[in-house]
């Protein structure tokens, strides 16, 4: 048996700085990874749209409520299924599984307490929803590769450098369009919103 006071534990840092705290290590988890979220109105869970593809989360909201954007590739709708946004509130939670994208944020004026819980603990095959040019793959993965990022398909290899068409940088995230059905970048920096490439 193992036991953590949450407040003792230091937040990660982390790509959008928020009050993000890992319980799996002092809790001494082999199989699941929890994290504890306290985001702020305006905070995102995570960056940008994403899938693990080697693990299910759930969320589950303590205080507050968040707002999930969802997206399903065109390739796999399934009757029922749509992109779009979901609202999850106090004491509800809810389950994506493997593949599945998503992205959090409080959209609200409140703050947001969530634990977000994945199986297996370590997910190392995560993708965004961004088609390879070459061989038109529905998701390419995030990689660091010489101090920047590339996306790469897991089908045929191909690297695309991540950067803005407009300033050059690279701190882009890739969100649901105002549409709610597709998928854009948008550059942190200078805000210019593209299509995916």
């Amino acid at each position: 048996m193992e036991t953590t006071l949450i407040d003792d534990i230091d937040p990660v840092p982390s790509e959008n700085d928020v009050d993000r705290r890992k319980l799996s290590g002092p809790l001494n988890t082999a199989d699941v990874a929890i994290n504890r979220y306290a985001l702020a109105p305006g905070e995102r869970f995570s960056g940008s749209l994403h899938a693990h593809m080697d693990q299910e989360e759930v969320f589950v909201i303590v205080d507050g409520e968040a707002t999930f954007e969802t997206y399903t590739p065109r390739s796999r709708a399934e009757a029922g299924r749509s992109s779009g946004e979901i609202t999850v509130g106090e004491n509800e939670a809810i389950r994506f599984a493997p593949g599945e994208f998503q992205s959090g944020k409080n959209a609200s004026d409140e703050a947001v307490v969530a634990f977000a819980v994945g199986a297996p603990r370590d997910s190392e095959d995560v993708r965004v929803p961004l088609p390879c040019p070459e061989c038109d793959h529905e998701a390419r993965r995030p990689v660091v590769a010489e101090g920047s990022e590339v996306l790469v398909c897991p089908d045929c290899g191909a690297e695309s450098p991540v950067e803005c068409p407009e300033c050059g940088r690279d701190d882009l995230r890739v969100v649901l369009d105002t549409d709610g059905k597709n998928v854009v970048n948008v550059c942190l920096d200078c805000g210019t919103k593209s299509t995916v490439a």
